[in-house]
This record gives C-alpha cells, sequence and structure tokens, in this order.
C-alpha cells in the first residue's frame, strides 16, 4: 500500500469521526497519530507528540487566544453589547427595518470586542430578539439577522479564525487582522442593504421603530463611547504600531475590566466566570491546534497535498479557476463541517498549492475565513443558526434558515467582490508594514 493511498484512507476516516460528531480534537490526534506511526514508526510518532505539544503551549503568539476571548467575556458581562445595540437603535431604530440593522450593528462592534461569532450571536441575540418580537417583526427576519450577523465575529478583528489561520500558515497575526477590517466593514454594509432591500418588498417584516430625540441619541451614544475607544484603542493600536496583536489583547482586557470595576458593572463573581470560560475556550482551541500539528506531518508524510496539487495543475486552470475550485471545496465541507475543523483539514493541503500558483497568504486567509463565515449559517450544521435556536425556541428551525438565505447570498457577493479586488483586503496591511 503506497503512502498516498494510507493519506487518502487517513483523510476518509477523519471525515467520517467528524460526521459521527466526534470532537475535531480526539479525531485529529487518532488519525494524525496512528497514520505517522505507519507510516514512520511508533518512536517518531511519540516524539512528535511530545515536541509539538511544547511548543505550542509555549508559544506567546497565542496568548491573543485567551486575552481577546476574556476581553469578550467582560464586555458581554458588564452591559457593553446592550449599550452598543442602544446606541445603533437610537440612530436607526426609527426607519424601517431600523432594529435589524442596529442588531447588525450592534453584532459589528461586538465582533469587534469578542472575536467569536457564535458569542456575537448568542449575545446580540439575547439582547435583540425581545426587541424585535415586541415591535411585530418576521420572526424569518428577525432570526435571519441575528444568526448571519453573529457571523462578523470571525472577520472583523481581532478574530480568532485569523489567529488559526495564522498560526497553522505562519503568517502574521497583525497583518490579518487589519486585512479583515475592510472586508468586515463591507460585509457589514451588505447586511444593512439586505434588509433594506426585504423591507422594501415586504414592509410588514420589519415595521418602523418610535423616534428617539436628539438628547436620547446624545445619552445612547455617549454610553456606547466606553466600547468604542476600547475598539478604537486595540485595533487602532495595532494599526498605528503602537501594540503588537498580544500587547494589544492585553491592553484590551485589561481596558474593559477596569471600565466593569470603575462602573460598578462587573463584579469579582462575573469576573472569575468570565475568565473560567475563557480558560475552558482556550483548552479547546488549544487541544484543536495541537491535534493539527499531529495531521500535519502525516498529510505531508503521505504526500496528499503533492497528490492535489498535481491534479489541480493537471486541469490547467487559471489561478483563479483554481482558487475558485479550493473556496467551493470550502463552501461544500461548511455545510457539514465547524469551522475550525475545516481549517486544520484542509489548509495542509490546499496553502500549498495556494502558494505555488502565486497567491497572497493574507488575502487568501481573508477569502477563507469569509467562506467559513457562509459555512455557520449554511444547513445543515449551520451552527450559528442552533444557536439562535437556542436563544429562539419558539421559531421553527427551517424559518431561520429561510431567513439566513438573503444574507447567504449578499455574503456570496461580498466574497465575489473581494476576489475581483484583492486590493480591498492587502490595502491596510500593506499600509502599514510597507
Amino acid at each position: 500500500m503506497t503512502s498516498a493511498t494510507i493519506g487518502a484512507i487517513g483523510v476518509g476516516i477523519l471525515l467520517f469521526l467528524l460526521i459521527l460528531r466526534i470532537p475535531v480534537a480526539f479525531a485529529m490526534f487518532v488519525v494524525g497519530f496512528i497514520g505517522i506511526w505507519i507510516l514512520n514508526g511508533f518512536a517518531a510518532a511519540m516524539g512528535l507528540l511530545a515536541s509539538e505539544s511544547f511548543t505550542l503551549a509555549s508559544s506567546s503568539e497565542l496568548v491573543v487566544v485567551p486575552l481577546f476571548i476574556l476581553m469578550g467575556n467582560v464586555a458581554s458581562s458588564t452591559g457593553m453589547s446592550r449599550q452598543l445595540y442602544d446606541a445603533a437603535y437610537s440612530i436607526v431604530g426609527q426607519v424601517r427595518g431600523g432594529l435589524a440593522s442596529a442588531t447588525v450593528i450592534g453584532c459589528g462592534g461586538f465582533a469587534a470586542l469578542s472575536g467569536s461569532s457564535v458569542a456575537s450571536a448568542l449575545t446580540m441575540g439575547k439582547v435583540s430578539l425581545g426587541e424585535m418580537d415586541r415591535y411585530n417583526y418576521d420572526k424569518r427576519l428577525s432570526t435571519g439577522v441575528v444568526a448571519a450577523g453573529g457571523t462578523l465575529g470571525i472577520l472583523i478583528p481581532p478574530s480568532t479564525g485569523f489567529v488559526i489561520y495564522a498560526i497553522l500558515t505562519e503568517q502574521s497575526i497583525g497583518r490579518l487582522f487589519l486585512a479583515g477590517v475592510l472586508p468586515g466593514l463591507l460585509l457589514l454594509t451588505a447586511f444593512l442593504l439586505t434588509i433594506t432591500i426585504i423591507c422594501w418588498l415586504r414592509p410588514d417584516f420589519g415595521p418602523k421603530g418610535p423616534k428617539t430625540t436628539m438628547r436620547q441619541k446624545t445619552v445612547a451614544i455617549a454610553a456606547a463611547m466606553p466600547i468604542l475607544l476600547v475598539i478604537l484603542l486595540t485595533i487602532g493600536g495595532i494599526y498605528g504600531g503602537f501594540f503588537s496583536p498580544v500587547e494589544a489583547a492585553g491592553v484590551g482586557a485589561g481596558a474593559v475590566i477596569i471600565y466593569g470595576f470603575a462602573t460598578r458593572t462587573l463584579e469579582f463573581k462575573a469576573l472569575f466566570l468570565a475568565a473560567k470560560d475563557s480558560v475552558v475556550t482556550t483548552a479547546t482551541v488549544m487541544l484543536i491546534l495541537i491535534a493539527a500539528h499531529m495531521i500535519n506531518p502525516f498529510l505531508a508524510l503521505s504526500h496528499v497535498p503533492t497528490a492535489v496539487g498535481e491534479a489541480l495543475s493537471a486541469m490547467n486552470l487559471s489561478v483563479l479557476g483554481t482558487l475558485g475550485i479550493i473556496l467551493v471545496v470550502y463552501l461544500v465541507l461548511g455545510c457539514f463541517l465547524e469551522g475550525f475543523a475545516m481549517l486544520v483539514l484542509t489548509l495542509p493541503i490546499f496553502f500549498p498549492v495556494v502558494l505555488e500558483l502565486g497567491v497572497d497568504p493574507i488575502w487568501f486567509g481573508v477569502l477563507v475565513v469569509l467562506t467559513l463565515e457562509m459555512g455557520l449559517i449554511s444547513p445543515p450544521v449551520g451552527i450559528n443558526v442552533f444557536i439562535v435556536k437556542s436563544v429562539a425556541p419558539t421559531v421553527p428551525l427551517g424559518d431561520i434558515f429561510r431567513g439566513v438565505i438573503p444574507f447567504w447570498i449578499a455574503m456570496l457577493v461580498t466574497l465575489l467582490i473581494l476576489i475581483t479586488f484583492p486590493q480591498i483586503s492587502l490595502f491596510l496591511p500593506n499600509t502599514m508594514f510597507g
């Protein structure tokens, strides 16, 4: 049996284990360890497990993960997400579909603190769904906009998706964060335009909310200033060269904790729970990364990436054609696999091909992360849809999936724009790093 055959069998077994809902990290551990054992011996497999675990656990770059997660958890505990939503609502709430637009803006702002799509969908769902119900919004629009708006968490920096991509491909976290800013704003704008079109075609889907006075607007915007200042401090600090991503994460986490204690919106018990949740999430991410560094050498030994590259080259497609096929694979896998699982499973196969084609790895990272976002609302898995379902248990799952379809289309249009104009993704990182 050739090494390529063993590699193909290993990938098939891994996919089967993931379909059976075996945790991603354990599935990759088993396949990677046994695959290396078969191809290179038991001693090599044990040595790699020990060395990769220590290397990753001692990586200073990964400190951004727990710090940004902690920042998001504390911000949620202090009510910053509610303040951001109230500010957005005071500005756009009185127009048709305004509550839905405020939800998207709130999701974008909270995404810039939490870096997590699931956290954004869960938090903003709790904040906004009740308000939209109160003003008789159609359930498909209200739940669809929360599920779709939550996906901004993986694109707008700081993004855990970008951190994982950077670690797996050895790219700059700072460059990836900056590359996600303009595409994130473009996607947010596309969502707002989608809401406007829906409410223009179906006015009953998003009735107008009550008007707010200038004083109410001023008070709401003033209340949201702390969260806006934290966002400006972290992302602006990275762009201005004042902070590295790790330092920005520490400054951001410290700022929201100080704000919470200063305003008495954060208690020590809430801080402990936020820290506990951050530790659990970080441990999960670390396990996945260590497992990914077991599966990657197995795939390299089995020459699977080389075989895939040769197969794509044999098709004699253009660079954009090959890139299109890779992204279609991500779209299809997104219907069945969780985002991190897709990254760690596919990047060892596709990334060498992308580099050989001369595609900018930062640009490719933005395209991949946006494609992962689309998977978050694609049936049958669509993890954000199930998150919204947990917040709105009385809404049928089919209605939520129908509600996200217009936003999925908006994401596809955004993806095509970013493919056509790479400068949108590369402008800020090229400006900062020259």
